[in-house]
């Protein structure tokens, strides 16, 4: 895959909220658990970039209290870009 632009998420609970886990990002003809995207951002064997409003963040790992999600990063505009995509289907 290399670069994918994620289209949409899963979460479990909210979906707009904020403390709710991401479970799973999808693009145009793939997916990927939450566990596995973080693997392959971690390897470097794939990059992921949200597209809300025109603007373009790309996914990053971060930890909280030692526990690794995914989160975009800032640009200024979106703080939510992830959670601003749809759910997925």
């Amino acid at each position: 895959m290399g670069w994918g632009q994620v289209t949409c998420i899963r979460k479990r609970g909210s979906h707009l909220n904020p403390h709710e886990r991401i479970q799973g990002i999808a693009g145009t003809n793939w997916s990927r658990t939450e566990d596995e995207a973080i693997s392959d951002l971690e390897s470097g064997t794939n990059t992921f970039f949200t597209l809300v409003g025109g603007a373009q963040a790309e996914v990053i790992v971060a930890t909280h209290l030692g526990r690794k999600y995914l989160k975009t990063t800032a640009d200024g505009i979106n703080p939510d870009n992830l959670l601003a995509l749809p759910e997925c289907s």
